[in-house]
């Protein structure tokens, strides 16, 4: 989960669409093997912003799942890995700054927890857009407090486990391109809740064999 990338600092200001409280971002991961719905952590707003920002943008568009270890994670979020990019050097692509670490005790490597990637550096300082997926059914705990988790999937966890599963080199580069798209949309947390059973007031006790 390690990649290549410029230390600077977060200090711009996002345009990000403004909700009511009752209200929360759902987005969509879209591939060719289905699609995963996540919503993102308050209590992360640097990640939180960063990612609504560059969804907003289109930014992954057309970027891959370039990293895939069945029994671990998937990652991606890669502008090296679009189409015409320098795909032989996928997860060392960035934006041009780090994000500062954000950890919360409470959000935690469960299975489809959404955690941002980051070099070996001893700030802990998160890449700007490469992110990765917890596919472990037991998590990947011992990566808590080192990398910062700002999301959860709440629905096609059998899409994680699906894409973990491609055939891969031996750098764990799936052989075919698993591209992705993300959107979001706005809606109420109540509609959110009942449409994927999902609890706000415990944001990672999610049932991943839905």
């Amino acid at each position: 989960i390690l990649l290549a990338g410029i230390i600077l600092n977060f200090n711009f200001i996002m345009g990000q669409q403004k909700i009511k409280e009752n209200e929360d971002y759902l987005f969509t991961i879209k591939t060719k093997y289905g699609e995963m719905k996540m919503v993102l952590f308050d209590k992360t707003p640097k990640h939180r912003d960063n990612f609504i920002k560059l969804v907003s943008e289109k930014f992954y568009d057309s970027t891959t799942f370039h990293r895939v270890i069945n029994n671990f994670m998937i990652q991606g979020g890669d502008p090296n890995t679009k189409p015409g990019g320098r795909n032989d050097m996928a997860g060392m692509g960035n934006v041009g700054y780090m994000i500062d670490p954000e950890f919360v005790p409470e959000y935690t490597h469960v299975k489809g927890a959404v955690a941002a990637a980051r070099t070996n550096n001893p700030q802990k300082r998160s890449s700007g857009c490469q992110f990765y997926i917890v596919q472990n059914d037991n998590g990947a705990h011992f990566l808590d407090r080192e990398y910062t988790v700002f999301g959860q999937v709440i629905a096609g966890f059998d899409v994680i486990d699906k894409i973990s599963l491609v055939p891969k080199d031996n750098k764990d580069k799936p052989l075919e391109n698993v591209y992705m798209t993300i959107r979001y949309e706005i809606l109420d947390k109540s509609k959110i809740s009942k449409l994927y059973n999902y609890d706000y007031n415990n944001p990672q006790n999610v049932d991943y064999k839905k």
